[in-house]
C-alpha cells in the first residue's frame, strides 16, 4: 500500500486557489503547509494502527493526509462547505490506498451528536483558536469512545487546559477538562509552518482520558460551582459561592462539609475538590446548575 503523499507550501496554496478560499479570521483559518510538522503532530498524539481517529476542522487536509498515513480511519469534520467540497478529491489524489479509510462530516462541530463509520478512539486536531476549548469539551462529554488525543491550541489556550492548582493559568478550562481527562503540554509549533501566519504562538496538548470523579449530573453541578468560583477568582470561595449557594453562610456550610477551607481561592482546588463541594452545596432557589 502505497503511503498519502502530504502537502506542501506550494500544494496548500495551488488548493486554495483552485477553491476560491481566502483563510478567514473568523473561523480561524491557518492552514499547516509543512509536512514535516504534520508527522511531528502525529508522532505526538500517540494514535497507532488501531485507532479510528475524527479530526476536526481538517481545512485542505494537510493533517487528515498524515492521519491515515497511520491510523485505520479518519473521520473528518469540517464546517466549510467549500473546503469539505474538496476534501475527498484531495484524498482521491494524494492518498489514493487509503481513500476508504476516510469519512466527512459536513457540519458544525458544536452540532455534531453522531459519527458515522467506527466509533472514534481518538481525537487528533488543528482546533481554530476561537471555539477550541467548547470543542474538545463538546467531544470529550458526547463521544467517550475517544480514549486518547492531541490538539494543536493557541498557546496561552493550551496551558490553560494543561495547567494544575496553584498555576496562574489554572482556571475554567482546567478543571472541566481535567474532568474528563489527564492533560499534558507536548510541545510548541512556529508560526512559519502555517499559511496565512498567525498573529499567536502554537502549543500541543495531549491527554488520556481518566475515569471521572462522578456521574453526569455531578459533572453539571461540578462544572456550575467552577464556573462561579472562577467568575471572581480574586475572591474567596465562601465569597464566590456566596450568589449560588444563597448566602455566604450557605456556602461556607458546603465548603465545610466538603472539607475545603472557606478561604480558599477556586485556583488552589483540584477536580475531585470542586466534585466533592458541588455533591454539598445546595443551589439557591433559582440559581441555575447549568
Amino acid at each position: 500500500m502505497t503511503p498519502p503523499r502530504l502537502l506542501g507550501a506550494a500544494d496548500v496554496r495551488r488548493l486554495a486557489e483552485s477553491c476560491g478560499i481566502r483563510p478567514t479570521k473568523q473561523r480561524g483559518q491557518n492552514f499547516v503547509h509543512d509536512a514535516n510538522t504534520v508527522r511531528r503532530i502525529v508522532n505526538a498524539s500517540g494514535i497507532t494502527a488501531d485507532d479510528v481517529v475524527v479530526e476536526i476542522g481538517p481545512g485542505l487536509g494537510s493533517l487528515t493526509l498524515g492521519l491515515l498515513e497511520v491510523a485505520a480511519h479518519v473521520t473528518a469534520v469540517e464546517i466549510d462547505e467549500v473546503l469539505a467540497g474538496q476534501l475527498p478529491q484531495t484524498i482521491a489524489e494524494h492518498a489514493p490506498d487509503q481513500a476508504g479509510s476516510f469519512d466527512l462530516v459536513t457540519a458544525d462541530a458544536m452540532k455534531v451528536t453522531s459519527l458515522p463509520g467506527p466509533a472514534p478512539t481518538a481525537l487528533v486536531a488543528n482546533l481554530p483558536y476561537n471555539v477550541s476549548v467548547p470543542v474538545l469539551l463538546t467531544f470529550f462529554e458526547r463521544f467517550p469512545s475517544i480514549r486518547t488525543g492531541l490538539v494543536m491550541v493557541q498557546a496561552e489556550v493550551a496551558h490553560r487546559l494543561a495547567a494544575g492548582p496553584g498555576s496562574k493559568t489554572y482556571g475554567v478550562p482546567s478543571v472541566k477538562s481535567a474532568w474528563y481527562a489527564e492533560m499534558r503540554l507536548s510541545g510548541s509549533v512556529g508560526r512559519n509552518v502555517f499559511w496565512p501566519m498567525p498573529n499567536v504562538e502554537s502549543s500541543l496538548v495531549a491527554w488520556t482520558r481518566r475515569e471521572p470523579p462522578g456521574d453526569e449530573e455531578l459533572r453539571v453541578r461540578t462544572f456550575a460551582v467552577a464556573d462561579a468560583a472562577f467568575a471572581q477568582r480574586r475572591k474567596t470561595m465562601r465569597a464566590a459561592l456566596a450568589n449560588l449557594a444563597g448566602s455566604g453562610a450557605a456556602a461556607e456550610e458546603a465548603l465545610v462539609a466538603a472539607d475545603i477551607s472557606p478561604q480558599a481561592r477556586g485556583e488552589q482546588l483540584t477536580v475531585e475538590d470542586f466534585a466533592r463541594l458541588a455533591r454539598h452545596l445546595v443551589p439557591a432557589a433559582g440559581a441555575s446548575l447549568r
